[in-house]
């Protein structure tokens, strides 16, 4: 869960598995990217 910026066209990588995004299985990776349009200071947790 992102904090502190604005996921424009982007909500999809916030949310809960099987419902906004897929989930990832154990062992398996996701590469988040986006453009970034803010600058600051922001964070992500699980």
């Amino acid at each position: 869960h992102w904090h502190g910026f604005f996921q424009l066209q982007n909500s999809q990588h916030d949310g809960v598995a099987s419902i906004t995004q897929c989930p990832i299985a154990p062992g398996d990776s996701l590469t988040y990217t986006w453009k970034a349009t803010q600058y600051g200071t922001f964070w992500y947790h699980s």
